[in-house]
């Protein structure tokens, strides 16, 4: 995978004058950030909205990030039938709930997975967990409408 490279195939990202406020959610929020969460669950979530959306370029990359913190190949491709196993947490598993119902935004679904929240994680962690969903969602959508479009074999 170190041999994938990127090419933006609709419009330079740089040009809507947001980089520097998106670099600034995802220095917060990001991958790299320090969260009260755990990491692993973070990154987990990541990878599901990536792949709800679908975004090569984000996928890629938090794949790659999943399995740095841990994460094993196994869980990493049986993430989208999490509801059908047992390799994830109950906290994991309330957390996709979430995640999914925040990403593909159903009403219904972000008040009952909500509830469930509650149940399992204090407000912070809560508000933590809307705020790296959110964020991906703006990653992948950004990645997807400027065309982030993955090559190999570039030198």
């Amino acid at each position: 995978m170190d041999d994938v490279h990127y090419l933006t195939t609709r419009f330079d990202p740089e040009l809507a004058g947001v980089s520097d406020i998106f670099a600034q959610l995802a220095a917060a929020v990001g991958y790299t950030a320090t969260l009260s969460i755990d990491r692993r669950l973070a990154q987990l979530l990541r990878l599901r909205v990536a792949q709800l959306n679908p975004c090569s370029y984000c996928l890629i990359l938090h794949t790659r990030a999943t399995a740095d913190v841990g994460v094993s190949a196994a869980e990493i491709a049986h993430l989208p039938s999490w509801r059908e196993s047992t390799m994830f947490s109950e906290q994991e598993q309330a957390a996709l709930a979430y995640t999914e119902a925040l990403t593909v935004f159903d009403q219904q679904g972000v008040a009952a997975a909500h509830e469930r929240m509650t149940e399992l994680f204090d407000e912070r962690g809560i508000a933590e967990i809307a705020a790296v969903v959110i964020n991906m969602n703006l990653w992948t959508r950004w990645k997807l409408a400027q065309g982030a479009t993955p090559v190999t074999g570039l030198s």
